[in-house]
Protein backbone atom coordinates (compact mmCIF):
# COMPACT_ATOMS: atom_id res chain seq x y z
CA UNK A 1 0.00 0.00 0.00
CA UNK A 2 3.33 2.22 0.80
CA UNK A 3 4.34 1.77 -2.77
CA UNK A 4 1.26 2.79 -4.55
CA UNK A 5 0.32 5.52 -2.42
CA UNK A 6 4.39 6.71 -3.50
CA UNK A 7 3.74 5.90 -6.96
CA UNK A 8 0.93 8.28 -6.98
CA UNK A 9 2.43 11.22 -5.55
CA UNK A 10 5.22 10.77 -8.12
CA UNK A 11 2.46 11.03 -10.92
CA UNK A 12 0.59 13.84 -9.64
CA UNK A 13 4.13 15.57 -8.62
CA UNK A 14 6.32 15.23 -11.67
CA UNK A 15 4.41 13.81 -15.25
CA UNK A 16 1.78 15.87 -14.55
CA UNK A 17 3.25 18.87 -14.24
CA UNK A 18 5.81 17.83 -17.04
CA UNK A 19 2.69 17.83 -19.35
CA UNK A 20 1.43 20.97 -18.71
CA UNK A 21 5.11 22.20 -19.50
CA UNK A 22 4.76 20.88 -22.75
CA UNK A 23 1.30 21.60 -23.83
CA UNK A 24 2.19 25.44 -22.64
CA UNK A 25 5.52 25.15 -25.03
CA UNK A 26 3.28 23.58 -28.16
CA UNK A 27 0.48 26.25 -27.88
CA UNK A 28 3.15 28.90 -27.14
CA UNK A 29 1.41 30.74 -23.94
CA UNK A 30 2.46 30.99 -20.31
CA UNK A 31 6.31 31.35 -19.86
CA UNK A 32 7.26 29.67 -22.44
CA UNK A 33 5.66 32.04 -24.50
CA UNK A 34 8.98 32.51 -26.70
CA UNK A 35 9.75 33.39 -30.65
CA UNK A 36 9.96 29.04 -30.88
CA UNK A 37 6.29 28.64 -29.93
CA UNK A 38 5.04 31.42 -31.95
CA UNK A 39 6.41 29.90 -34.83
CA UNK A 40 4.71 26.72 -34.14
CA UNK A 41 1.50 28.55 -33.55
CA UNK A 42 1.82 29.96 -36.54
CA UNK A 43 2.65 26.72 -38.47
CA UNK A 44 -0.38 25.15 -36.93
CA UNK A 45 -2.75 27.62 -37.77
CA UNK A 46 -1.54 28.43 -41.29
CA UNK A 47 0.91 25.68 -42.91
CA UNK A 48 -0.81 22.15 -41.88
CA UNK A 49 -4.08 23.34 -43.15
CA UNK A 50 -5.35 20.28 -45.34
CA UNK A 51 -5.56 22.36 -48.87
CA UNK A 52 -2.14 23.97 -48.11
CA UNK A 53 -0.62 20.30 -47.86
CA UNK A 54 -2.35 19.21 -50.86
CA UNK A 55 -0.82 22.54 -52.60
CA UNK A 56 2.28 21.63 -51.82
CA UNK A 57 2.98 18.48 -52.46
CA UNK A 58 1.64 19.27 -56.24
CA UNK A 59 4.56 21.93 -55.72
CA UNK A 60 6.64 18.71 -55.19
CA UNK A 61 5.53 16.33 -57.81
CA UNK A 62 5.70 19.68 -60.23
CA UNK A 63 9.39 19.87 -59.39
CA UNK A 64 10.65 16.57 -59.75
CA UNK A 65 8.70 16.27 -62.98
CA UNK A 66 10.73 19.27 -64.20
CA UNK A 67 13.78 17.78 -63.13
CA UNK A 68 12.88 14.56 -64.73
CA UNK A 69 11.87 16.07 -68.20
CA UNK A 70 15.33 18.00 -68.25
CA UNK A 71 13.79 21.80 -67.99
CA UNK A 72 15.44 22.25 -64.55
CA UNK A 73 19.01 22.55 -66.26
CA UNK A 74 17.50 24.74 -68.56
CA UNK A 75 15.76 27.32 -67.34
CA UNK A 76 16.13 30.01 -64.05
CA UNK A 77 15.46 26.95 -61.29
CA UNK A 78 18.85 25.24 -62.86
CA UNK A 79 20.78 28.97 -63.07
CA UNK A 80 19.73 29.27 -59.53
CA UNK A 81 20.44 26.07 -58.06
CA UNK A 82 24.30 25.60 -60.42
CA UNK A 83 24.93 29.18 -58.00
CA UNK A 84 24.38 27.11 -54.67
CA UNK A 85 26.24 24.00 -56.44
CA UNK A 86 23.36 21.83 -56.75
CA UNK A 87 22.96 21.02 -60.52
CA UNK A 88 24.87 19.21 -63.22
CA UNK A 89 25.77 16.54 -60.94
CA UNK A 90 27.36 13.86 -62.92
CA UNK A 91 25.65 11.40 -60.28
CA UNK A 92 22.24 12.68 -60.17
CA UNK A 93 21.70 13.16 -64.14
CA UNK A 94 23.62 10.16 -65.93
CA UNK A 95 20.67 7.63 -64.73
CA UNK A 96 18.18 10.36 -66.19
CA UNK A 97 19.95 10.74 -68.76
CA UNK A 98 20.49 7.02 -69.77
CA UNK A 99 16.73 6.20 -69.34
CA UNK A 100 15.81 9.34 -72.09
CA UNK A 101 18.03 7.86 -74.48
CA UNK A 102 17.60 4.11 -73.86
CA UNK A 103 14.09 5.32 -74.88
CA UNK A 104 15.25 6.74 -78.33
CA UNK A 105 17.37 4.19 -79.12
CA UNK A 106 14.10 1.88 -79.33
CA UNK A 107 13.26 3.30 -82.85
CA UNK A 108 16.53 4.57 -84.36
CA UNK A 109 18.07 3.92 -87.44
CA UNK A 110 22.40 4.01 -88.18
CA UNK A 111 24.60 4.15 -91.28
CA UNK A 112 28.52 4.53 -90.87
CA UNK A 113 30.74 4.50 -94.09
CA UNK A 114 34.33 5.10 -94.58
CA UNK A 115 34.16 9.27 -93.64
CA UNK A 116 30.72 9.78 -93.28
CA UNK A 117 27.86 8.24 -90.59
CA UNK A 118 24.25 8.96 -89.74
CA UNK A 119 22.30 8.86 -86.45
CA UNK A 120 18.18 9.35 -86.69
CA UNK A 121 15.72 8.37 -84.10
CA UNK A 122 11.75 8.78 -84.61
CA UNK A 123 11.56 10.53 -80.77
CA UNK A 124 8.27 11.63 -80.08
CA UNK A 125 6.65 11.48 -82.67
CA UNK A 126 3.78 8.91 -83.49
CA UNK A 127 5.66 7.85 -86.97
CA UNK A 128 9.20 7.81 -88.07
CA UNK A 129 9.07 10.01 -91.25
CA UNK A 130 12.82 10.90 -91.95
CA UNK A 131 14.55 9.71 -94.29
CA UNK A 132 18.35 9.45 -95.60
CA UNK A 133 20.96 8.39 -98.28
CA UNK A 134 24.95 7.65 -97.97
CA UNK A 135 26.30 7.05 -101.96
CA UNK A 136 29.67 7.62 -101.47
CA UNK A 137 32.16 7.09 -104.81
CA UNK A 138 29.06 6.79 -106.53
CA UNK A 139 30.16 4.01 -109.14
CA UNK A 140 33.17 4.36 -109.16
CA UNK A 141 33.51 8.29 -110.81
CA UNK A 142 34.84 9.52 -107.19
CA UNK A 143 31.39 11.66 -106.96
CA UNK A 144 29.57 11.44 -103.42
CA UNK A 145 26.13 11.99 -102.35
CA UNK A 146 24.67 12.40 -99.53
CA UNK A 147 20.36 13.85 -98.63
CA UNK A 148 18.43 14.13 -96.26
CA UNK A 149 14.47 13.98 -96.42
CA UNK A 150 12.00 15.23 -93.79
CA UNK A 151 8.32 14.23 -94.49
CA UNK A 152 5.41 15.34 -93.26
CA UNK A 153 1.65 14.36 -93.50
CA UNK A 154 2.97 10.94 -93.56
CA UNK A 155 6.11 8.59 -95.21
CA UNK A 156 4.46 8.84 -99.11
CA UNK A 157 6.70 11.80 -100.08
CA UNK A 158 9.82 11.20 -98.20
CA UNK A 159 9.91 7.52 -99.67
CA UNK A 160 9.58 8.78 -102.82
CA UNK A 161 12.27 11.34 -102.68
CA UNK A 162 14.80 9.00 -101.63
CA UNK A 163 13.89 5.95 -104.25
CA UNK A 164 12.63 8.11 -107.41
CA UNK A 165 14.74 11.20 -107.30
CA UNK A 166 18.21 9.48 -105.69
CA UNK A 167 17.79 7.20 -108.44
CA UNK A 168 17.52 9.70 -111.50
CA UNK A 169 20.38 12.34 -109.50
CA UNK A 170 22.77 9.17 -109.80
CA UNK A 171 21.90 7.79 -113.11
CA UNK A 172 22.53 11.61 -114.51
CA UNK A 173 25.37 12.17 -111.91
CA UNK A 174 27.35 8.84 -113.07
CA UNK A 175 26.37 9.63 -116.88
CA UNK A 176 27.73 13.33 -116.47
CA UNK A 177 31.18 12.09 -115.16
CA UNK A 178 31.48 10.17 -118.23
CA UNK A 179 30.79 12.34 -120.83
CA UNK A 180 33.43 14.71 -118.58
CA UNK A 181 36.15 12.19 -118.39
CA UNK A 182 35.65 11.02 -121.98
CA UNK A 183 34.84 7.53 -121.37
CA UNK A 184 31.82 7.69 -122.86
CA UNK A 185 31.14 9.31 -126.62
CA UNK A 186 28.88 11.94 -127.15
CA UNK A 187 28.04 14.77 -129.80
CA UNK A 188 28.42 18.37 -128.88
CA UNK A 189 25.53 19.74 -127.35
CA UNK A 190 23.67 22.09 -129.48
CA UNK A 191 20.68 24.49 -128.78
CA UNK A 192 18.45 22.54 -130.09
CA UNK A 193 18.90 19.22 -127.53
CA UNK A 194 19.69 21.45 -124.94
CA UNK A 195 16.76 23.98 -125.05
CA UNK A 196 17.76 26.00 -121.54
CA UNK A 197 21.37 26.29 -123.01
CA UNK A 198 21.71 29.91 -121.47
CA UNK A 199 21.05 28.17 -117.85
CA UNK A 200 23.39 25.06 -118.62
CA UNK A 201 26.54 26.84 -119.69
CA UNK A 202 26.09 28.60 -116.68
CA UNK A 203 29.45 27.55 -114.24
CA UNK A 204 27.96 26.61 -110.62
CA UNK A 205 31.11 28.69 -109.65
CA UNK A 206 28.48 31.74 -108.26
CA UNK A 207 25.64 29.84 -107.66
CA UNK A 208 24.16 32.91 -105.99
CA UNK A 209 23.50 35.05 -108.96
CA UNK A 210 22.33 31.99 -110.59
CA UNK A 211 19.61 32.05 -107.70
CA UNK A 212 19.20 35.74 -107.76
CA UNK A 213 18.28 35.50 -111.53
CA UNK A 214 15.95 32.47 -111.09
CA UNK A 215 13.81 34.43 -108.42
CA UNK A 216 13.88 37.45 -110.45
CA UNK A 217 12.34 35.78 -113.35
CA UNK A 218 9.84 34.56 -111.06
CA UNK A 219 8.70 37.74 -109.24
CA UNK A 220 9.21 40.27 -111.89
CA UNK A 221 8.02 38.81 -115.37
CA UNK A 222 5.31 40.86 -116.66
CA UNK A 223 2.51 39.86 -118.01
CA UNK A 224 -1.59 39.27 -117.37
CA UNK A 225 -1.31 36.79 -115.06
CA UNK A 226 -0.04 39.17 -112.74
CA UNK A 227 -2.75 41.51 -112.65
CA UNK A 228 -5.05 38.89 -112.76
CA UNK A 229 -3.18 37.41 -109.50
CA UNK A 230 -3.98 41.20 -107.67
CA UNK A 231 -7.76 40.44 -107.91
CA UNK A 232 -7.41 37.12 -106.33
CA UNK A 233 -6.44 36.90 -102.24
CA UNK A 234 -3.12 38.52 -102.64
CA UNK A 235 -2.53 40.85 -99.22
CA UNK A 236 -1.61 44.68 -99.79
CA UNK A 237 1.53 46.08 -98.82
CA UNK A 238 2.96 42.41 -97.88
CA UNK A 239 6.59 43.64 -97.32
CA UNK A 240 5.20 46.35 -94.68
CA UNK A 241 4.86 43.49 -92.21
CA UNK A 242 2.20 41.65 -90.38
CA UNK A 243 -0.96 42.54 -89.35
CA UNK A 244 -2.57 42.27 -86.04
CA UNK A 245 -4.67 39.01 -86.44
CA UNK A 246 -1.57 37.13 -87.86
CA UNK A 247 -2.75 37.56 -91.64
CA UNK A 248 0.36 38.91 -94.13
CA UNK A 249 -0.60 42.23 -94.75
CA UNK A 250 -3.85 42.24 -95.07
CA UNK A 251 -6.56 45.54 -94.84
CA UNK A 252 -10.13 44.85 -95.32
CA UNK A 253 -12.90 42.49 -94.85
CA UNK A 254 -12.99 41.55 -98.47
CA UNK A 255 -9.17 40.15 -98.38
CA UNK A 256 -9.72 38.81 -95.07
CA UNK A 257 -13.28 36.53 -96.04
CA UNK A 258 -11.11 35.66 -99.25
CA UNK A 259 -8.15 34.51 -97.56
CA UNK A 260 -10.39 32.20 -94.99
CA UNK A 261 -12.11 30.69 -97.89
CA UNK A 262 -8.81 29.95 -99.34
CA UNK A 263 -7.82 28.33 -95.64
CA UNK A 264 -11.19 26.37 -95.51
CA UNK A 265 -10.80 25.08 -99.51
CA UNK A 266 -7.09 23.94 -98.41
CA UNK A 267 -8.42 22.74 -95.41
CA UNK A 268 -11.15 20.52 -96.49
CA UNK A 269 -9.09 19.40 -99.35
CA UNK A 270 -6.50 18.08 -96.93
CA UNK A 271 -9.09 16.71 -94.63
CA UNK A 272 -10.62 15.16 -98.11
CA UNK A 273 -14.20 15.54 -97.07
CA UNK A 274 -14.61 18.70 -99.58
CA UNK A 275 -17.78 19.12 -101.24
CA UNK A 276 -18.80 20.16 -104.65
CA UNK A 277 -19.23 23.43 -103.54
CA UNK A 278 -15.97 23.47 -101.84
CA UNK A 279 -13.79 22.00 -104.24
CA UNK A 280 -10.71 23.74 -104.94
CA UNK A 281 -11.15 24.40 -108.52
CA UNK A 282 -9.39 26.77 -111.29
CA UNK A 283 -12.38 29.12 -110.65
CA UNK A 284 -12.19 29.69 -107.03
CA UNK A 285 -8.54 28.87 -106.23
CA UNK A 286 -6.65 30.57 -109.19
CA UNK A 287 -8.73 33.23 -110.20
CA UNK A 288 -7.84 33.56 -113.60
CA UNK A 289 -4.07 32.83 -112.34
CA UNK A 290 -3.29 30.68 -115.09
CA UNK A 291 0.38 30.77 -115.02
CA UNK A 292 0.92 28.61 -111.56
CA UNK A 293 -1.46 26.13 -113.20
CA UNK A 294 -0.10 25.98 -116.50
CA UNK A 295 3.26 25.53 -114.86
CA UNK A 296 2.09 22.32 -112.99
CA UNK A 297 0.53 20.75 -116.06
CA UNK A 298 3.84 21.22 -117.91
CA UNK A 299 6.02 18.89 -116.94
CA UNK A 300 9.50 20.54 -116.40
CA UNK A 301 11.91 18.81 -118.49
CA UNK A 302 15.04 17.77 -118.04
CA UNK A 303 18.56 16.81 -120.73
CA UNK A 304 20.89 14.31 -121.55
CA UNK A 305 24.21 14.34 -119.62
CA UNK A 306 25.78 15.96 -122.29
CA UNK A 307 23.82 19.35 -121.96
CA UNK A 308 25.35 19.48 -118.03
CA UNK A 309 29.16 19.22 -119.24
CA UNK A 310 31.20 22.41 -120.59
CA UNK A 311 34.41 22.14 -120.95
CA UNK A 312 34.76 19.04 -118.92
CA UNK A 313 33.19 20.59 -116.25
CA UNK A 314 29.78 19.29 -114.68
CA UNK A 315 26.90 22.05 -113.68
CA UNK A 316 25.64 20.00 -110.62
CA UNK A 317 23.46 22.34 -109.26
CA UNK A 318 21.90 22.41 -112.74
CA UNK A 319 21.42 18.87 -112.59
CA UNK A 320 20.14 18.83 -109.03
CA UNK A 321 17.75 21.49 -109.80
CA UNK A 322 16.28 19.81 -112.81
CA UNK A 323 15.79 16.64 -110.99
CA UNK A 324 14.19 17.57 -108.14
CA UNK A 325 11.77 19.58 -109.87
CA UNK A 326 10.88 16.57 -112.08
CA UNK A 327 10.46 14.44 -109.57
CA UNK A 328 8.26 17.15 -107.69
CA UNK A 329 5.93 17.26 -110.98
CA UNK A 330 5.99 13.34 -110.61
CA UNK A 331 5.64 13.01 -106.83
CA UNK A 332 2.46 15.41 -107.28
CA UNK A 333 0.82 13.82 -110.41
CA UNK A 334 0.93 10.53 -108.48
CA UNK A 335 0.02 11.63 -105.20
CA UNK A 336 -3.31 13.17 -106.63
CA UNK A 337 -4.15 9.64 -107.98
CA UNK A 338 -4.24 8.19 -104.23
CA UNK A 339 -4.91 11.38 -102.41
CA UNK A 340 -1.94 11.57 -100.61
CA UNK A 341 -1.22 14.99 -99.30
CA UNK A 342 2.47 14.34 -97.70
CA UNK A 343 5.07 16.57 -98.38
CA UNK A 344 8.69 16.40 -97.23
CA UNK A 345 12.09 18.90 -97.39
CA UNK A 346 14.89 17.70 -99.52
CA UNK A 347 18.99 18.46 -98.75
CA UNK A 348 20.87 17.24 -101.70
CA UNK A 349 25.09 17.50 -101.18
CA UNK A 350 27.02 15.92 -103.89
CA UNK A 351 30.64 16.27 -103.27
CA UNK A 352 33.22 15.90 -105.83
CA UNK A 353 37.12 16.62 -105.58
CA UNK A 354 37.30 20.09 -103.52
CA UNK A 355 33.88 21.53 -104.78
CA UNK A 356 30.86 20.83 -102.56
CA UNK A 357 27.09 21.82 -104.18
CA UNK A 358 24.37 21.75 -101.66
CA UNK A 359 20.56 22.20 -102.70
CA UNK A 360 18.03 23.09 -100.33
CA UNK A 361 13.86 22.58 -100.15
CA UNK A 362 12.26 23.43 -96.98
CA UNK A 363 13.60 23.72 -93.66
CA UNK A 364 16.55 20.79 -92.86
CA UNK A 365 20.02 22.49 -92.72
CA UNK A 366 23.67 21.97 -93.83
CA UNK A 367 26.24 23.48 -91.56
CA UNK A 368 30.34 23.19 -92.17
CA UNK A 369 33.26 23.38 -89.73
CA UNK A 370 35.77 25.34 -90.87
CA UNK A 371 39.54 24.18 -89.57
CA UNK A 372 39.08 27.54 -87.61
CA UNK A 373 36.10 26.10 -85.39
CA UNK A 374 33.67 28.26 -87.11
CA UNK A 375 30.56 27.34 -88.18
CA UNK A 376 29.32 28.02 -91.47
CA UNK A 377 26.24 27.64 -93.18
CA UNK A 378 25.65 25.79 -96.16
CA UNK A 379 21.45 26.21 -96.81
CA UNK A 380 18.84 28.75 -95.06
CA UNK A 381 15.89 27.43 -94.50
CA UNK A 382 12.38 28.48 -96.34
CA UNK A 383 10.27 29.87 -94.04
CA UNK A 384 6.55 31.60 -95.17
CA UNK A 385 7.89 34.58 -93.02
CA UNK A 386 10.87 35.86 -94.91
CA UNK A 387 10.11 38.88 -97.01
CA UNK A 388 11.98 36.82 -100.92
CA UNK A 389 9.03 33.60 -99.65
CA UNK A 390 6.42 36.18 -98.37
CA UNK A 391 6.50 38.42 -101.61
CA UNK A 392 6.32 34.89 -103.64
CA UNK A 393 3.52 33.60 -101.70
CA UNK A 394 1.62 36.98 -101.74
CA UNK A 395 2.23 37.04 -105.61
CA UNK A 396 0.63 33.90 -105.95
CA UNK A 397 -2.58 34.93 -104.58
CA UNK A 398 -1.77 33.44 -101.10
CA UNK A 399 -0.90 34.39 -97.78
CA UNK A 400 0.65 33.66 -94.16
CA UNK A 401 -0.37 33.64 -91.08
CA UNK A 402 0.66 32.78 -87.46
CA UNK A 403 -0.71 29.82 -85.89
CA UNK A 404 1.95 29.41 -83.02
CA UNK A 405 4.88 29.54 -86.02
CA UNK A 406 4.43 31.32 -89.65
CA UNK A 407 2.10 28.41 -91.97
CA UNK A 408 1.61 29.23 -95.84
CA UNK A 409 -2.31 29.52 -96.10
CA UNK A 410 -2.40 28.74 -92.24
CA UNK A 411 -0.85 24.95 -92.65
CA UNK A 412 2.35 24.15 -94.03
CA UNK A 413 5.15 25.79 -91.86
CA UNK A 414 7.76 25.70 -94.50
CA UNK A 415 7.74 27.81 -97.49
CA UNK A 416 9.15 24.80 -100.07
CA UNK A 417 9.14 21.28 -100.22
CA UNK A 418 7.66 18.17 -102.84
CA UNK A 419 4.92 17.09 -102.75
CA UNK A 420 2.09 18.91 -100.73
CA UNK A 421 -0.09 18.99 -104.01
CA UNK A 422 -3.36 21.25 -102.85
CA UNK A 423 -0.58 24.04 -102.26
CA UNK A 424 0.76 23.35 -105.24
CA UNK A 425 -1.66 23.63 -107.73
CA UNK A 426 -1.32 27.92 -107.38
CA UNK A 427 2.47 27.82 -107.06
CA UNK A 428 1.57 28.65 -102.76
CA UNK A 429 4.55 26.08 -102.28
CA UNK A 430 7.58 25.31 -104.57
CA UNK A 431 10.13 22.74 -105.08
CA UNK A 432 13.14 24.70 -106.58
CA UNK A 433 15.82 24.36 -104.29
CA UNK A 434 18.15 26.94 -103.42
CA UNK A 435 21.82 25.34 -104.91
CA UNK A 436 25.29 26.89 -103.10
CA UNK A 437 28.73 26.13 -104.08
CA UNK A 438 31.81 25.52 -102.30
CA UNK A 439 35.32 25.30 -102.53
CA UNK A 440 36.36 23.55 -99.73
CA UNK A 441 40.42 24.13 -100.50
CA UNK A 442 39.14 27.53 -98.88
CA UNK A 443 37.75 26.87 -96.69
CA UNK A 444 39.96 23.65 -95.46
CA UNK A 445 36.73 22.32 -93.33
CA UNK A 446 37.05 19.53 -90.33
CA UNK A 447 33.36 18.51 -91.21
CA UNK A 448 29.79 18.82 -92.79
CA UNK A 449 26.39 18.27 -90.64
CA UNK A 450 23.38 17.71 -92.61
CA UNK A 451 20.50 17.47 -90.22
CA UNK A 452 16.26 18.01 -90.04
CA UNK A 453 14.90 20.25 -88.07
CA UNK A 454 14.54 18.23 -85.03
CA UNK A 455 17.98 18.67 -84.35
CA UNK A 456 17.87 22.79 -84.94
CA UNK A 457 15.15 22.73 -82.64
CA UNK A 458 17.56 22.91 -79.88
CA UNK A 459 20.39 23.16 -81.70
CA UNK A 460 22.02 26.31 -82.82
CA UNK A 461 24.50 26.10 -85.76
CA UNK A 462 27.60 26.95 -83.42
CA UNK A 463 26.42 24.52 -80.92
CA UNK A 464 26.43 22.15 -82.98
CA UNK A 465 29.54 22.54 -84.56
CA UNK A 466 31.35 22.44 -81.46
CA UNK A 467 29.14 19.76 -80.08
CA UNK A 468 30.26 17.36 -82.80
CA UNK A 469 33.93 18.85 -82.92
CA UNK A 470 34.41 16.99 -79.36
CA UNK A 471 33.27 14.06 -80.37
CA UNK A 472 34.69 12.68 -83.95
CA UNK A 473 36.78 10.06 -82.17
CA UNK A 474 33.26 8.46 -81.67
CA UNK A 475 31.91 5.64 -83.81
CA UNK A 476 29.74 7.82 -85.75
CA UNK A 477 31.73 10.66 -85.93
CA UNK A 478 29.47 12.14 -83.23
CA UNK A 479 26.03 12.27 -85.15
CA UNK A 480 24.34 9.44 -82.84
CA UNK A 481 25.60 11.18 -79.43
CA UNK A 482 24.05 14.91 -81.00
CA UNK A 483 20.91 13.11 -82.41
CA UNK A 484 20.61 11.89 -78.92
CA UNK A 485 21.07 15.19 -76.92
CA UNK A 486 18.68 16.82 -79.35
CA UNK A 487 16.31 14.19 -78.07
CA UNK A 488 17.11 14.56 -73.80
CA UNK A 489 16.84 19.00 -74.52
CA UNK A 490 13.19 17.76 -75.57
CA UNK A 491 13.23 18.23 -78.98
CA UNK A 492 9.50 16.63 -80.24
CA UNK A 493 10.49 15.95 -83.74
CA UNK A 494 11.86 13.08 -86.00
CA UNK A 495 15.69 13.67 -85.74
CA UNK A 496 18.30 12.80 -88.21
CA UNK A 497 22.51 13.58 -88.41
CA UNK A 498 24.47 13.39 -90.88
CA UNK A 499 28.43 13.74 -90.54
CA UNK A 500 30.36 14.02 -93.36
CA UNK A 501 34.40 14.06 -91.78
CA UNK A 502 37.55 14.90 -93.55
CA UNK A 503 40.70 13.87 -92.28
CA UNK A 504 44.56 15.11 -93.49
CA UNK A 505 43.08 17.85 -95.51
CA UNK A 506 41.95 14.81 -97.98
CA UNK A 507 38.12 15.94 -99.71
CA UNK A 508 37.81 13.50 -102.58
CA UNK A 509 35.76 10.32 -100.59
CA UNK A 510 36.38 7.91 -102.97
CA UNK A 511 40.37 8.04 -102.93
CA UNK A 512 40.54 8.10 -99.31
CA UNK A 513 38.49 4.53 -98.89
Amino acid sequence: MEDELEDKILYQTFFKSHMKLLSKFAVGIGPLNSSVGYVWKVMRVYLLKPEVLIAGLLIFVFVLYLQASEVWSRGIIGKISSSFGFSNRAGSRSGKLALLSSAAEKHSWEDKRGTSAVYAVQGRRPRMEDRFVIDENINETGISLFAIFDGHGGEYAADFAKSVLVTNLNKKLTQSSNVATGKESFKTAKEDDCTDSKDVKKSDEDPKAEINERHKLKTDSPGSSLSQRRQSFRKAKTEDGMDKSGNAGSNNNGNNNAAQQLETDLLSKYMGNQSPARQITKENLLNGGKSGQQQQNTKPKTYEAKCYVQNGSINYGKIITDEVLAADYDLVEMAKKVSNFAGTTALIAVLHHTKLIVANVGDSRGVMCDHKGNAIPLSFDHKPQQVREQKRIADAGGFISFKGVWRVAGILATSRAMGDYPLKEKNLVIAEPDVLSFDLIDHRPMFVILATDGLWDTFTNEEAVAYIRERLDEPHFGAKSITLQSYNRGSVDNITVLVIVFRNGRYEIGSSK
